[in-house]
């Protein structure tokens, strides 16, 4: 059986699925891995200093709780009972940012500091800001596990996406702000447009959007 074989047969029993909390703790380790080396992370949680990768750690934990809590859109690729890769997003008007839970502050100013806490917020608002959209879903966290990678997990899950944007037809899109170069070919194919730098920190990073297809379907045929 050749590798091409097997990667075919593991794509096909993938299947999406929301996650249920006990997931939160695997999807955590997911995406501390995709995101221990991610320049904003790497600038915000201060890497020089000793304890980025508990603070790291805790940072995203909490960011998970916090959609679990807000009902927020947690989609896992799962082959069997196995977790592969992990997309959450934010939907529109929820009540994220500058308008987070008291609870959520609390736990970040104790586990990621006063530094980072801010920083994280100071992010998200400024991407939010850049969005060319009123109403929109935002890609805060993607990752696929190392050992999964490069054999279509991604698209798959970019798919899924797909379809959380098309469920809520108050959205017109989904944003995302890109700061791993290696990333930006990956958003591309999958038809997120490049809107503009951004400047984030000492990071610079680009917002991409892609708007919900019957637009850019609107779009094409005009």
């Amino acid at each position: 059986m050749t590798a091409a074989t097997n990667t075919q047969e593991e794509l096909e029993s993938v299947k999406a699925i929301y996650l249920a909390a006990e997931d939160l703790k695997i999807a955590g380790s997911i995406l501390y891995q995709a995101y221990h080396d991610d320049p904003l992370f790497v600038d915000i949680f201060q890497a020089e200093k000793e304890g980025y990768e508990s603070r790291l750690r805790s940072a995203i934990r909490e960011e998970l709780n916090a959609f679990w809590l807000a009902r927020q859109p947690m989609i896992g690729l799962f082959e069997g009972e196995r977790l592969l890769a992990v997309a959450c997003l934010i939907s529109p008007n929820a009540a994220f940012g500058n308008g987070r839970f008291w609870h959520w502050r609390l736990k970040m100013l104790l586990t990621a500091g006063l530094f980072g806490t801010r920083q994280m917020l100071d992010k998200e608002q400024k991407v939010r800001e850049s969005m060319p959209a009123d109403n929109f879903h935002m890609l805060s966290f993607i990752g696929v596990h190392p050992d999964h990678q490069h054999h279509g997990l991604g698209h798959i899950l970019m798919s899924a996406v797909d379809s959380v944007v098309l469920e809520d037809s108050q959205s017109e899109g989904v944003g995302v702000f890109v700061t791993l170069p290696k990333c930006l070919s990956f958003f591309e194919d999958g038809d997120y447009q490049h809107i503009k730098d951004l400047q984030v920190g000492h990071i610079t990073g680009q917002i991409m959007f892609k708007n919900r297809p019957e637009q850019n379907s609107t779009q094409n045929s005009t």
